[in-house]
């Protein structure tokens, strides 16, 4: 029990790009327009906002790539995003998480599952759970992965399972797990969700959370006016 109070709280990490027309949810076009692409990723982003700051943490980091703006609450630090590829940036998120606080386990996501239930990660965070497990792991449909963490999060170590991974294609989520695995590392799965990529994927999202910013949005969009819904 004293090993479980003295457990220290996580790390919450929000990879994200600012909502910009033209850099944000592109691949939603040209079904939607790049100014409501823009739109539905800023939905997402505030859903995944706001299922993050209802999981306990000691820190809410939120890695950034532009600058931050009104949909930023309360409660998140600011950090931004260094260059390079996604495998990279990614390990130097947990880079700087360990440098913040090197004994709390660090866990990242996406802001392309604004379905996210918080307690999905509350659950297996929690100091009563934690034991055994050295990093967790959340599949997306598509072969990635939604979420990354590590109990003892180091650079190093970031680098050793980030560094070189094809990211974004339909064997990124394996190429990490084989990482995990050669370093020895006793992983927890979580449960695969889906990414919001194409508008087929917004659709699939919105009904299995119809009451989250991202759904009330796409019906917005879909009840306007005009060609570019």
């Amino acid at each position: 029990m004293r090993g479980v109070l003295a457990a220290p709280p996580p790390t919450l990490l929000l990879l994200s790009k600012a909502p910009q027309p033209g850099r944000s949810k592109t691949r939603l076009t040209p079904a939607f327009t790049f100014e409501q692409a823009a739109d539905l990723a800023e939905a997402a982003l505030a859903d995944t906002l706001a299922a993050l700051a209802l999981v306990p943490a000691g820190r809410r980091l939120l890695v950034l790539d532009g600058e931050p703006g009104r949909w930023l609450p309360p409660g998140w630090e600011v950090v931004p995003q260094c260059g390079g590829g996604l495998d990279r940036r990614i390990a130097a998120a947990f880079a700087h998480a360990a440098r913040l606080a090197p004994r709390a386990p660090a866990l990242l996501v996406g802001s392309d599952t604004p379905q996210l239930d918080p307690a999905v990660l509350a659950a297996p965070l929690s100091a009563a759970q934690r034991p055994g497990a050295d990093a967790w792991f959340g599949p997306a449909e598509d072969g990635g992965f939604w979420a990354l963490g590590l109990a003892r999060p180091d650079a190093r170590l970031a680098e050793r399972l980030l560094h070189g991974v094809p990211m974004s294609t339909a064997a990124t989520g394996r190429h990490v797990l084989d990482r995990l695995a050669a370093d020895g590392l006793a992983v927890r799965e979580l449960p695969t969700l889906l990414d919001v990529d194409g508008p087929d994927d917004a659709a699939r999202v919105a009904a299995l959370a119809p009451g989250t910013r991202f759904a009330a949005r796409l019906r917005e969009l879909a009840a306007a006016p005009g060609p570019a819904r």
